[in-house]
């Protein structure tokens, strides 16, 4: 499963898999906010990762054992950070976010049967 290493992201603690390094998404994150060796930000797109299929995960099987075979994980497409999702957002949104009210307010009314 997980080891006992434990690194702080925000004010949760996140157990780490021995070979990924694990984060929690924070509210509205589309964008990886880990830093390199010389202190930039990657900036990688996070997309949802299915890592059941992934071969080169079946290999390793850390993210399975730890997680089960249907967790919900997103993974930066540059560095490969792992991002577990925020708690506090709402399930059942699109991946990319919860998105935003139409700024003109309008509902259509259906239109009308002519007889």
């Amino acid at each position: 499963m997980a080891t006992s290493e434990v690194t702080a992201s925000g004010s949760q603690n996140v157990p780490q898999l021995p070979n990924h390094k694990v984060k929690v998404k924070k509210a509205g994150q589309r964008a990886c906010n880990e830093k390199n060796e010389k202190g930039k930000f990657c900036g990688g797109h996070l997309k949802r990762w299915f890592y059941t299929t992934d071969t080169l995960e079946q290999a390793c099987g850390d993210a399975e054992k730890a997680w089960g075979p249907d967790a919900e994980v997103y993974r930066c497409e540059i560095c490969r950070t792992l991002y577990l999702p925020n708690p506090e957002s709402a399930r059942g949104t699109n991946v990319a976010g919860e998105g935003q009210l139409s700024v003109f307010g309008l509902t259509v009314p259906p239109k009308e049967e002519k007889k």
